[in-house]
């Protein structure tokens, strides 16, 4: 057995056992530690500086986290200001694992997207990402608007927030939706929600699309989810019942056991975060220091 595989059966384990455990369990490269934060925590690797830009082993050991936990944190122990090391791991996931490749944000962008408040987003401005602003911004799926999300984004931390602001959470999706009632489950699965697309992201196709909120997962997950609320419309009854049913539970105390905090104490300068897109949920407390610059990629877009 490697050390990999060490490390997820570890984690597999402290998964089922902290649902039981009077104080949370996570773990932490190949340490066992208890943080205040949840039930479970993200399973981490440091690349050292001699292996930059990324190691095949680093590869390997990502894509099989990620299609075991859906969640990855990574410590570069160096600097690097272009983003290197998510580019080339993005490139050998597609070459190697059979990730589909990086996908443009917008009309006008790139697949690296610089999260900033910019001094343009800070002004009026009808075309600015709200990731742009330093708004809060609740619960979502990225580009849930897509009729091919991608599965997986990342972000490197450039900058934190030094200001006690610009906190990451996120939140088990399929966890949270064996909370609802079954009749729920099955309404969301149904093809009955239209989802806009956000004019900055709008890329001279269509301006909204219509679906499910909720699919089936693969590997360990039962459910997928894609999740906006202010840009979802429920088309029947039915679905109204069940977009609001699930708002509830997602605001509820129900949900608070699954859901991981990532102050810039976990993740400083140097860090970056993987994380599957359709098997979490993220959201963002409001941004305090307008210097916070984070660099998101977005891949492997599939059908939802």
């Amino acid at each position: 057995m490697t050390q990999y595989d060490r490390l997820v059966r570890s984690f597999r384990a402290l998964r089922r056992i902290a649902k039981h455990a009077s104080s949370p369990i996570g773990i932490w490269g190949n340490k066992t530690s208890t943080r205040p934060q949840s039930s479970y925590s993200i399973p981490h690797l440091r690349v050292d500086p001699n292996v930059k830009p990324i190691a095949p082993k680093h590869v390997a050991e990502i894509h099989q986290i990620l299609e075991s936990c859906g969640i990855s944190k990574v410590t570069l122990a160096y600097a690097d200001p272009e983003s290197d090391f998510l580019k080339h791991l993005i490139l050998n996931l597609n070459k190697h694992f059979q990730h589909g490749p990086p996908i443009t944000h917008s009309s006008s962008r790139g697949w690296f997207w610089d999260v900033r408040p910019t001094s343009a987003s800070l002004e009026a401005d009808s075309q600015k990402a709200r990731s742009e602003t330093m708004e809060s911004f609740p619960w979502h799926t990225d580009c849930s608007y897509e009729a091919c999300p991608p599965r997986f984004f990342a972000l490197h931390v450039l900058q934190p927030d030094r200001c006690g602001g610009g906190n990451l959470s996120v939140l088990d999706v399929d966890q949270a939706v064996r909370l609802l009632p079954k009749q729920t489950q099955d309404q969301l699965l149904r093809p009955e929600f239209e989802i806009a697309v956000p004019e900055e992201f709008c890329k001279g196709g269509e301006s909204r699309v219509t679906g499910s909120l909720l699919g089936n997962g693969s590997g360990e997950a039962a459910f997928q989810l894609r999740y906006r609320d202010d840009i979802v419309r429920p088309l029947t009854k039915g679905a109204a019942l069940a977009l609001e049913e699930l708002r509830q539970l997602l605001q509820s105390a129900a949900v608070k056991p699954l859901v991981l905090q990532l102050t810039p104490v976990l993740l400083p300068a140097g860090s970056v975060i993987l994380i599957d897109n359709r098997r979490w949920l993220h959201a963002r407390d409001q941004v305090k220091d307008p210097d916070r610059h984070l660099r998101r990629v977005r891949w492997d877009a599939r059908p939802f």
